[in-house]
């Protein structure tokens, strides 16, 4: 099962963290792998985990906000590839804030690169896998996108905004063989939540909101992202994977 062979995937902020797991695990299963982050990232580390699979990746330095380099960066791809079937849209920042403190520039910023960037990715990608007729999209949205979190006004927002985006272009583009989903992590200790993480008081919050008491491994992200990109999750479209140990069940 879940056997990706033959396919190819371009994953967006694939250098390190979920990315990183995201990109390794598809290349597990088969995949060829594109892995798409900042001009000054380090592609080295996921580069190497791809290739000692034996599969082929290509480093593609992109800013997801940048229109001209994620044209350049998705026709390299293409050509590379001849097609892409899974596209993976991870990239994303966090900058936590009261409501009563959130500036114009972090609210620009955070749904710049969570919302649109990868909204205008996957429609430059998905004529392709129309052709095909077969196509996988994934958006990493939070269980943020699903309830509230003290603190995080713009962020939360942005990600229920992917929520809403998966649901919409899941049901446009159904009928040429294409699904639309996302995924919905709670806390995992990467670069953009150790600082908070840290601090005892936000980490008694996160833990106590998860019944098992843990905090989730980016794995747990990859393999819900093996499973979206397979054939065996056809029937599955316009969903929000929860990954989140039951947070939001209560």
């Amino acid at each position: 099962m879940f056997d990706l062979t033959g396919k190819s995937a371009f994953v967006t902020g694939g250098a390190s963290g979920i990315g990183q797991a995201i990109a390794v695990a598809l290349a597990k299963q088969g995949a060829d792998v594109a892995i798409a982050d900042l001009p000054n990232a380090s592609f080295e580390e996921t580069t190497s985990r791809i290739i000692q699979l034996d599969r082929k990746c290509l480093n593609v330095k992109m800013d997801v906000r940048d229109k001209e380099q994620r044209e350049e960066g998705i026709s390299y791809v293409e050509k590379e590839f001849s097609g892409i079937d899974i596209l993976v849209n991870n990239a994303g920042i966090n900058r936590p804030a009261p409501g009563l403190e959130v500036t114009e520039e972090n609210w620009d910023m955070t749904y710049e690169i969570n919302v649109k960037a990868g909204f205008f990715i996957a429609q430059r990608v998905a004529p392709g896998m129309i052709k095909k007729g077969w196509g996988r999209v994934i958006f990493i949205s939070s269980q943020s996108g699903l309830v509230g979190i003290p603190g995080q006004p713009v962020y939360c927002s942005a990600k229920g905004a992917v929520v809403q985006l998966v649901r919409t272009l899941g049901l446009e583009w159904a009928k040429f063989g294409v699904t639309v989903n996302s995924i919905a992590p709670t806390f995992i200790r990467t670069k953009l939540t150790e600082k908070r993480l840290e601090e005892k008081e936000f980490r008694d919050f996160v833990l106590g909101k998860i019944p098992s008491g843990k905090l989730a491994e980016v794995e747990d992200v990859a393999n819900a992202a093996v499973f979206l990109a397979s054939n065996e999750s056809g029937m599955v479209n316009c969903h929000t994977l929860r990954v989140d140990g039951g947070w939001t069940a209560w």
